[in-house]
């Protein structure tokens, strides 16, 4: 497997809290690659570490063998426009119509005239099957079409690399396979790199080449769909079965001080 993206013996963490304790994951060319665990494992984080929004305390990140937190200001904004977001819940400009959402990348980071770029827009925008929308507002269409124009405006300058921030959130069960279908198909005609920050096992085990899973600041398992759905680790099957009680504690770890000041036992 050919290696694109590499996070490598990362730590990050804000003041005394570690979020992500020397993590190391790799993803391969082509391929599209789940990051899941419950809420507050530190599955965002690692995606504005990706991103260069966010610098670890130690380790690296590597995208075609370049540091990404080794460049220039002017580096890391070339290097983003490697990079396609698509944000939770889609984040769309709700002043711009769905054309302009889709032209804003185009506009702002390339020379295209304007002949050329109500071409692409329009490719783009048939490629998530919402060609026809192109005039609407925001306010004018559903929340899956809405991820749908923010998925369109992701792919607008062909990234190598794909981002996506819990895709599948709020959709419906017919907009969540439409959105896991196109994530698939695109990631396939661009021959990207797709990581998929999620929590919805289903949709993810349909799509996704390998897995990562991760809890208590570290990767608890990783593997295949086919090998973690055999897998007879308690976590992995606390997480793939929804149960209540397993190594993922219900109730937040209570520090001394904090129990101290409440006046009751840590």
């Amino acid at each position: 497997m050919e290696e694109f993206l590499k996070v490598d013996h990362m730590t990050f963490g804000f003041g005394a809290r570690v979020i992500l304790d020397d993590v190391s994951l790799s993803f391969g060319k082509g391929k599209v690659v789940a990051v899941m665990g419950g809420s507050g494992m530190g599955k965002t984080t690692l995606l504005k570490l990706i991103g260069g929004l966010l610098r670890p305390q130690k380790g690296h990140v590597y995208l075609g063998g370049v540091d990404i937190h080794a460049q220039s200001r002017d580096g890391l904004f070339a290097l983003r426009k490697r990079m396609g977001m698509l944000f939770q819940f889609g984040a769309l400009f709700t002043d711009l119509s769905v054309f302009d959402n889709v032209a804003f990348p185009m506009r702002e980071d390339t020379e295209l005239d304007e002949e050329t770029i109500h071409d692409l827009v329009l490719m783009k925008l048939n490629a998530v099957g919402l060609r026809g929308a192109a005039r609407l507002m925001p306010s004018e269409i559903s929340g899956g079409m809405a991820r749908r124009v923010a998925l369109a405006r992701t792919i607008a300058l062909d990234p190598e690399l794909i981002l996506y921030d819990e895709p599948f959130t709020g959709l419906d069960p017919i907009s969540m396979g439409v959105t896991a279908r196109l994530i698939k198909r695109l990631n396939t005609a661009l021959h990207a790199t797709s990581v998929v920050v999620t929590h919805d096992v289903k949709t993810t085990f349909d799509i996704a080449d390998y897995i990562y899973m991760i809890s208590n600041r570290k990767v608890a398992a990783q593997g295949s769909p086919e090998e973690l759905s055999h897998s007879k680790d308690p976590f992995v099957r606390q997480f793939l079965n929804g149960l209540p009680d397993g190594p993922v504690a219900f109730h937040y770890p209570t520090t001394r001080s904090i129990a101290e000041d409440f006046g009751v036992q840590a």
